[in-house]
């Protein structure tokens, strides 16, 4: 099998316009991000799937592979398909743009739970610590059976710990996925489902149309950059100051 991991980077942004170019320690971001996915021991070819000539040009200036996308797609799930219908792979990492802190052992992670199920969407969990995330709807949650696989995605708290476990976990959903390349083809081509207009959360739609999901655990702790005040505490983390 061939492993292609596929960073989406977009120009547009209404909270941070250009955010794929913001230097990080005096790097383009998605350099950043590049780098990280290349460490990778498991990852056959990084490529950078972009709308924007300038991100194109910057990518290909550092030495890394950049595919011109369509302007109008409405995820990054759209743009990897596209970027999958033109190229020679057969599972297909979706790594965040905005994440210039992503392990690569996590890549390798999913990959590894690729070979052993690869009927499946793969995806990341970490366990919540702060309570307050827990009710956070900005922050996803996940619950998975016993063999791993995602029972349901909310930006609800789930489950909810009625009985007052102690031992009770709550779990966060990373947002890093890893398709079959059919599998894939056949998501971005089905209609919105019911529950993923309710949640704003497009993984549901494979749920409801009887796609797995397989989830594994890590210790990750996702950083993302939103805003521009988000650069400052990156480049704390990065300088071993956090």
């Amino acid at each position: 099998m061939k492993f292609i991991a596929v960073i989406p980077a977009r120009y547009g942004s209404s909270r941070f316009p250009g955010k794929p170019l913001a230097l990080i320690q005096g790097k383009p971001m998605i350099q950043h991000v590049f780098e990280r996915a290349k460490e990778s021991k498991l990852i056959d070819e990084v490529i950078v799937a972009t709308d924007h000539e300038e991100i194109f040009n910057t990518v290909e200036g550092f030495g890394g592979r950049a595919v011109m996308t369509r302007a109008d797609h409405e995820t990054g799930s759209d743009r990897i398909q596209e970027v999958a219908s033109k190229i020679e792979g057969d599972f297909f990492v979706n790594i965040q743009g905005d994440e210039p802190l992503i392990k690569p052992e996590l890549i390798d992670q999913l990959i590894s739970s690729a070979k052993e199920s690869a009927d499946a969407v793969i995806t990341a969990k970490v366990e919540i610590k702060e309570e307050n995330d827990k009710a956070d709807p900005n922050v996803v949650k996940v619950v998975t059976d016993n063999r791993g696989n995602a029972l349901y995605f909310s930006r609800s708290q789930v489950p909810y710990n009625r009985s007052g476990l102690q031992t009770a976990k709550t779990f966060k959903h990373l947002g890093i996925y890893g398709y079959p390349k059919d599998i894939l083809a056949e998501f971005v081509n089905l209609p919105a489902s019911s529950l993923e207009e309710l949640e704003m959360l497009e993984q549901l739609r494979l749920l409801e149309n009887g796609y797995k999901i397989k989830v594994v655990e890590t210790t990750y702790e996702a950083v993302g950059v939103d805003t521009p005040e988000d650069i400052a505490k990156v480049e704390r983390i990065l300088g071993g100051q956090a």
